[in-house]
């Protein structure tokens, strides 16, 4: 699990690095709560209350996406990522002339540049 936390430092570590060149896209979304309870409470009374958002996050799972930037300062960005965040990370390169991301809306499917 990635907590939301996590995918936020990391986009932070980025933006940083990217220095305003570029587009960034973060491919996971911490949709799952987890639940704690009070310390030093009783058993029943049930289920805790939400502490944190997680990702769940699988092997050749891609988590963030650069396009605009050349590519010794993208990898660069990853790697302070790779570093940052507790998983072992690997940098993989698309090999497009643009970067697209398709949105899907009640009229059908959209481009984004």
């Amino acid at each position: 699990y990635i907590t939301s936390r996590q995918i936020e430092a990391g986009r932070r570590a980025m933006t940083r690095n990217v220095r305003r060149g570029g587009k960034i896209w973060v491919r996971i979304f911490p949709d799952k709560p987890i639940t704690v309870r009070p310390t030093e409470t009783r058993m029943g009374s049930g289920k805790g209350s939400p502490e944190y958002w997680v990702a769940v996050v699988k092997p050749s799972r891609i988590l963030y996406e650069m396009s605009g930037v050349a590519e010794n300062i993208a990898r660069k960005a990853i790697s302070v990522v790779a570093n940052i965040e507790p998983k072992k990370k690997e940098i993989s390169k698309m090999i497009q002339p643009q970067t697209h991301l398709n949105v899907a809306d009640n009229s059908g499917a959209r481009e984004l540049m």
